[in-house]
């Protein structure tokens, strides 16, 4: 019996070690908490991201200070995505961003919102009828400004404008943005204060007028990568979330880039 060719033995030896090899993980997806006004304009970034090959990242939506906190308390994940600055400075303080990787790339405008069938009509400036336009029992919706960022931005807003005194007390403290424009959309209070972006989502609402930038701080959006993060998936797919290609996508829902 002839001796098999040397050829054939070594390419025999490479695929049966081939076939001992586990085979190789597929990239594991990245984990993104992110502020609630983000749902439609962050989604769609996720699909383009695996339109390109990527695995599709995995988002997780809710206010701010909520996922500020579960940061903190140590949930897994590889990237968070706050509405403010200050919730970011509360996990930053905490040593648990990765350094180096935090970037503010977005802005909002703040806006008060009707039924998109009511009749009201308000110029948001000093001293506005923003009380009488409530009516006698009417209450206002925005995210509680305790904790949450629209919240705190729109209280703000109202301070500087003079009329929260009037006001504060018929505050409805919704969980977060989103949760208020569902109480205007469904016709639970006659108006509402909720980022530009949000009311753009919904045709069951209408915008009554916008905030003037000058009423309440910047609303700035950062981006940072978590430090308990080793997913090489997910500071690629924060680099792209700041490129321009990246911005592009939520100035089309709405936001300016930064």
């Amino acid at each position: 019996m002839r001796a098999l060719p040397r050829r054939f033995f070594i390419a025999a030896c490479l695929w049966l070690a081939a076939s001992c090899m586990p085979a190789m993980a597929a990239p594991r997806p990245p984990l993104v908490l992110a502020a609630a006004s983000l749902q439609e304009s962050l989604t769609e970034a996720a699909s383009a991201w695996a339109a390109a090959g990527h695995p599709r990242p995995v988002l997780s939506f809710a206010a701010s200070s909520a996922l500020a906190r579960q940061v903190a308390s140590g949930a897994p994940a590889d990237l968070f995505l706050s509405a403010d600055e200050k919730w970011m400075d509360y996990v930053a303080s905490r040593g648990l961003l990765a350094p180096r990787t935090r970037v503010s790339f977005l802005g909002n405008r703040l806006a008060l919102i009707a039924p998109a069938s009511a009749r009201v009509s308000l110029a948001i400036a000093p001293g506005f009828a923003l009380s009488r336009a409530l009516g006698a029992s009417g209450r206002l919706a925005m995210a509680d400004p305790e904790v949450v960022p629209a919240g705190k931005y729109a209280q703000a807003a109202l301070e500087r404008l003079g009329v929260w005194t009037s006001v504060a007390p018929r505050v409805v403290r919704a969980e977060n943005v989103r949760a208020a424009l569902i109480l205007v959309e469904r016709k639970e209070v006659p108006l509402g204060i909720v980022y530009a972006t949000d009311a753009r989502v919904s045709s069951r609402v209408r915008i009554v007028g916008v905030f003037p930038h000058t009423s309440h701080p910047p609303i700035t959006y950062p981006v940072a990568r978590l430090a308990s993060s080793v997913n090489p998936e997910a500071e690629a797919f924060r680099r792209f979330l700041v490129s321009r290609t990246g911005k592009a996508i939520f100035v089309r829902h709405g936001f300016s880039a930064r």
